[in-house]
């Protein structure tokens, strides 16, 4: 069964495996000791920072290992914050970050302290002139994502960090999505990133953090890994990590090339076998193996299902599923269409036969989860009035978006359909929707129950 989801998880490298069933042998012992057995796992924890630090362009004392890149965004954030409290309580991060960085924020915001999103375009890219408006005299920290986790877009991490850097605020990127395919350049403060992004073990997450930034751990410390991430470490996962990360880099340039071939192709093809579909991201400042569309009048869960039944794993980089009631906050900064939404990664020798058949597949799918849900072409008629509202209460994604459509027709050109929703994706999907079709999107007003979204026939 293809797998198409490495951006949550990369399955297991051989190196990784090879290592983990060699250190499990070894590295069993602890390492702090100093009799034989614990040197000998002390060598073992050694090499693999060496290798780790190598890989992400740092000293190996500025490196180290914590249960998951989750815990190493939090730990890395909390302490260049508390490291910097006497300069402010101001964070700033981009509207895209991993939900991470985003729970840190909010955190962070729940203590007294203030954050600042930068916003992105509509290709789900910072600029370094956003970060600089957004630094104060009181930022004790920034963060940036190197690539996007949803949409691929690579971020402009050496700009925003000389931006920063000549404001005298340390920056904190999120590599997970990126070490694996190489360093993250630019002038950082500190870095996180998760082995099981690159084929690594899961429980694996690495923090650098550069010397000379003021950093303060927080919670109870002990004397393992420069008490930073307290508690005995899983050293042979550590190792089976830092080897597989060496393992992924060796062979990234060129593996990076054949998938972004076959990306190139999904980003073709889905758009010309499929009406109606938007691909998002950036076109050419991606990640090799991700890409991402979204389709209109298409249940997004409805849609992984039908995939999942044909034999593929894909996942979703929207949060438009009939369980829920908000878009994905990726691409509601980006302000492009949710529903429908599908995230395409391809993990590490994927072959190209793979891709065929997905795409033979998807059109059927799309098709398919359109007919149950009633679409159709609207039928020429004379139209019934100048304006029409529609009442969608308790309508949700996509069915607001199917109900214009049917609407549009029945208006003269220049003529208006209101949606009323209370569905918060509306927000999204209905501008997404004008700007694929063609249409006025005129703006919403606030309803007792609901938003009146109102949109303006162009042809």
């Amino acid at each position: 069964m293809p797998y198409f989801d490495s951006a949550s998880a990369a399955p297991l490298h051989p190196v990784a495996r090879q290592a983990l069933q060699a250190s499990l042998d070894e590295g069993w012992a602890d390492p702090a000791r100093l009799y034989r057995e614990g040197r000998r796992a002390r060598l073992l924890l050694d090499a693999a920072r060496e290798a780790a630090a190598e890989a992400v362009g740092c000293r190996p004392d500025e490196l180290v290992f914590t249960p998951s890149g989750t815990h190493a965004v939090h730990t890395g954030i909390a302490g260049v914050l508390a490291g910097r409290r006497r300069v402010g309580g101001h964070l700033v991060v981009s509207a895209v970050e991993h939900s991470s960085v985003l729970h840190a924020a909010a955190a962070h915001e729940a203590r007294g302290g203030s954050v600042a999103e930068v916003p992105v375009d509509r290709w789900g890219a910072v600029s370094a002139a956003g970060y600089e408006e957004a630094l104060l005299p009181a930022t004790a920290l920034a963060c940036l994502q190197s690539a996007n986790h949803e949409v691929g877009t690579v971020q402009p991490v050496a700009e925003v960090a000389e931006v920063c850097g000549a404001a005298g605020v340390p920056l904190l990127v999120d590599a997970a999505q990126s070490l694996g395919w190489g360093p993250v350049g630019g002038a950082w403060s500190v870095l996180a990133a998760s082995a099981h992004k690159w084929g690594g073990p899961p429980g694996v997450g690495l923090l650098a953090v550069r010397k000379g930034v003021r950093f303060s751990p927080q919670g109870p410390a002990d004397e393992r890994e420069s008490g930073r991430s307290p508690g005995f470490a899983n050293l042979p996962a550590i190792v089976a990590a830092a080897a597989s990360l060496r393992a992924v880099r060796a062979e990234a340039d060129a593996e990076a090339a054949r998938l972004r071939v076959l990306v190139d192709r999904i980003r073709r093809r889905v758009v010309r076998l499929v009406p109606d579909v938007e691909v998002v991201g950036h076109a050419d400042r991606r990640l090799p193996h991700l890409v991402t569309f979204s389709c209109l009048y298409v249940d997004g869960e409805a849609l992984l299902h039908e995939l999942d039944r044909a034999g593929f794993s894909v996942s979703s980089g929207s949060s438009c599923t009939s369980s829920t009631l908000t878009p994905s906050h990726v691409l509601r900064a980006m302000g492009v269409l949710s529903e429908g939404n599908v995230r395409v990664s391809l993990p590490p020798g994927t072959p190209a036969a793979e891709v065929n058949a997905f795409l033979e597949v998807l059109p059927g799918a799309v098709a398919g989860v359109r007919e149950r849900l009633g679409v159709s072409e609207p039928r020429a008629e004379a139209p019934e009035a100048d304006s029409l509202e529609l009442d969608t209460l308790g309508l949700r994604c996509p069915q607001p978006v199917i109900e214009l459509a049917r609407a549009i027709a029945r208006v003269p050109v220049g003529g208006t359909v209101t949606v009323l929703s209370d569905d918060e994706v509306a927000r999204l999907d209905i501008p997404a929707w004008c700007a694929m079709r063609g249409h006025d999107y005129l703006g919403e007003t606030p309803r007792p129950a609901g938003t009146a979204y109102t949109v303006r026939r162009r042809s």
